[in-house]
């Protein structure tokens, strides 16, 4: 056969595939059968370069590295979505439309699941895929081409017939199903890193990775709700039709979008919504109303925020009745101990709840939480478990007033608590439990940043008591990871040289790894930036330190126990004779920013722990809030409200091209 007939053929074939798998979810070969093509493709496009296309499906496996993300300027803004969270606020809302239509024209409103992804803009032209951008701050987005073309479930080439030049505009919600969250966690655990917090925040980091290898290693997906064409002439009359037009395209679209002619069924569904969205293996917090006519849309109009035909209804976090099993004492990098009530398993919000914190002594008190109580739980910010409410009503008398513990449960130590504080802990620094946190602080990317040194093989490499503290690290022979499960050589290779990278850490990053109580990486930047080494710092009294307007009598206290504690003098000499740096290199903390407060909101293209400790080390300060005193609102993909409120306190709003253009900042 003719390699260029075999090679479309080829692709015709996996991308109709790929609709059935993703599309219909009715696939007809095997896992097996499917990479054969595919593997076929690959090999014939090696040897016929000459009929490489951008819309084959190999094109999806991720291309060279990324420098950065240039900007795309969004014809159409992206707005944001008024939010509603009662009956009463979706009849207001209602009663608005109503009166902005003619009478003669009752509004039909379309209800679709809102998935709790990220938005993103997909350009085809001429039925290619040719540009995709995040929503940005709804104006301008970052584009991200390359990761999006790792997704499958985005077809490279839309079916139907198109211009050559015609351009259709598509947007939606990048996803990651719960199942593949689940195992992609379970596997990076065991593989020693460190696991991501839930799906949206794994989607959009992985959508801003500038490798794309990486992201297509990613399990996500996409739903489709927004559609425009440059031939307005193509455009169907209502958003029910236009949803179904990109059905057709083969584009995924959220099954579930139901129309309605009164208020009354649409609440109806609603409520039925709120029961069953738990089984769905995507995340969703609300539902999305909007007015099903394109005529009436546009005669509704849109505010700068959000459009007026459109309505998010948000629902409550759900909250379910379980039981307490038991109460223990969970012991963290600091000592502090924190009580975690052991549940009965409840599934809430899509995943099986068997742990919540108790948070603290104060916490079981006040909640009169006791073993054996049966208790109302619920996810806070639909993420972490915890108890709102104890049923005092059923209590059957053998519940279990909880006796804190007077002890370490871990090391037997006495367990202190300073006065003017809620938290107890542990003061032994030997203490097993205490030493693998602060050894996975030492190694985490905010502080010494020990690449392929995760919590697993800490555990191994505590357990085997071959590191019993930092300084241990750095004596790591590669023979001894050799030993350890799971490790095979090129592994061992790699941790030794992320352990040998991290030794030219700045100070100030060394300092914070130490997790000295109550020296955050701010602080520790402030004393690197002072003292300029470390044995200066581990010299100084406390009123020296005091001496510094941004260090109290509790930051001092801290530092000089930490200091003159043996254990701390061992740990500092093995890492001196393993040739760490302890001094501050020039330009390591500069004054560009200097008297400028930021603050931060949206996602952004690196880890957020990294652009603070960015603008932290050009001198300026970062704030949770916006008031008259922020100099800059930094500004990533959906902002939230924050970005209201600068600019309604005149606030400047920056992006990250920005804020990297007011200082010698690196991307």
């Amino acid at each position: 056969m003719d390699p260029k007939i075999e090679i479309e053929k080829l692709r015709s074939e996996i991308e109709e595939h790929n609709r059935r798998y993703y599309l219909e979810a009715a696939p007809v070969i095997s896992d097996f059968e499917y990479d054969e093509l595919f593997s076929k493709l690959k090999k014939l496009e090696r040897e016929h370069p000459e009929y490489a296309a951008s819309e084959s499906p190999t094109q999806r496996v991720g291309g060279a590295p990324l420098e950065g993300f240039s900007q795309v300027t969004h014809e159409t803004p992206m707005l944001s979505l008024d939010n509603s969270y009662s009956v009463d606020d979706l009849l207001e809302f209602d009663s608005r439309v109503r009166k902005a239509l003619p009478r003669d024209e009752a509004p039909v409103y379309v209800a679709e699941l809102k998935i709790d992804g990220v938005s993103v803009s997909l350009l085809y032209e001429g039925g290619v895929l040719v540009r995709a951008a995040t929503r940005g701050d709804g104006r301008v987005g970052d584009d991200i081409t390359a990761n999006i073309k790792t997704i499958r479930a985005v077809p490279l080439k839309l079916n139907g017939n198109f211009g050559e030049n015609e351009i259709v505009e598509v947007r939606g919600e990048v996803y990651m199903p719960r199942p593949d969250f689940e195992r992609m966690n379970e596997e990076r655990v065991a593989s020693g890193e460190q696991p991501l917090a839930n799906p949206r925040n794994a989607t959009a980091g992985s959508l801003k990775l500038l490798d794309p290898r990486i992201t297509a290693t990613r399990p996500m997906s996409i739903f489709l709700y927004w559609l425009r064409y440059s031939d307005m002439s193509r455009m169907p009359g209502s958003h029910y039709e236009c949803l179904q037009r990109i059905k057709e395209m083969g584009l995924r679209v959220e099954p579930n979008a139901a129309r309605f002619d009164n208020m009354d069924s649409l609440i109806k569904h609603l409520e039925l919504w709120n029961e069953k969205r738990s089984e769905l293996i995507y995340e969703t917090d609300g539902m999305v109303i909007k007015v099903d006519g394109v005529a009436q849309q546009t005669m509704l109009g849109v505010t700068s925020h959000h459009p007026r035909y459109a309505i998010a209804f948000k629902y409550p976090p759900e909250q379910k009745r379980t039981k307490v099993m038991s109460i223990e004492i969970q012991v963290g990098r600091t000592g502090k101990l924190t009580p975690v009530a052991n549940l009965e398993p409840v599934l809430l919000s899509g995943t099986t709840v068997k742990r919540a914190t108790l948070h603290n002594r104060d916490e079981i008190e006040r909640l009169d939480v006791r073993e054996g109580d049966t208790v109302i739980v619920r996810k806070a910010g639909e993420i972490i478990p915890q108890i709102v409410e104890v049923l005092k009503d059923v209590r059957t008398g053998e519940e279990k007033p909880y006796e804190f513990a007077v002890k370490c449960p871990v090391c037997g130590e006495a367990v202190i608590r300073d006065e003017g504080e809620v938290d107890a802990r542990c003061p032994n620094a030997f203490c097993p439990a205490q030493l693998r946190e602060r050894l996975a602080h030492f190694s985490s990317r905010q502080a010494m940043d020990i690449e392929n040194v995760g919590p697993s093989l800490l555990n191994q490499l505590v357990g085997c008591g071959i590191v019993k503290d930092y300084g241990d690290i750095y004596s790591i022979r590669k023979e001894d990871l050799l030993k350890l499960d799971r490790m095979a050589e090129k592994s061992a290779d790699n941790v030794i040289a992320s352990i040998n990278k991290s030794k030219k850490a700045s100070l100030d990053r060394l300092i914070f790894a130490f997790g000295i109580r109550h020296v955050g990486s701010r602080t520790a930047r402030i004393l690197a930036e002072r003292f300029a080494s470390l044995d200066a710092l581990a010299e100084a009294d406390e009123k020296s330190l005091l001496e510094i307007s941004d260090i109290g009598p509790t930051v001092a206290s801290s530092l000089v126990e930490f200091f003159s504690q043996e254990h701390s003098k061992e740990v500092i000499k093995k890492l001196r004779d393993a040739g760490l740096n302890f001094h501050q290199t020039d330009g390591a903390v500069s004054s560009e920013l200097s008297g400028m407060t930021f603050v931060i909101t949206g996602t952004l293209s690196r880890p957020r722990d990294d652009i603070k400790r960015a603008i932290e080390s050009a001198g300026g300060k970062v704030t949770s809030s916006v008031s008259k005193n922020t100099s800059y609102l930094l500004c990533g993909d959906d902002p939230g409200s924050k970005r209201d409120k600068a600019i309604a306190l005149g606030v400047k709003v920056i992006d990250e091209k920005q804020l990297y253009d007011l200082t010698r900042i690196r991307q």
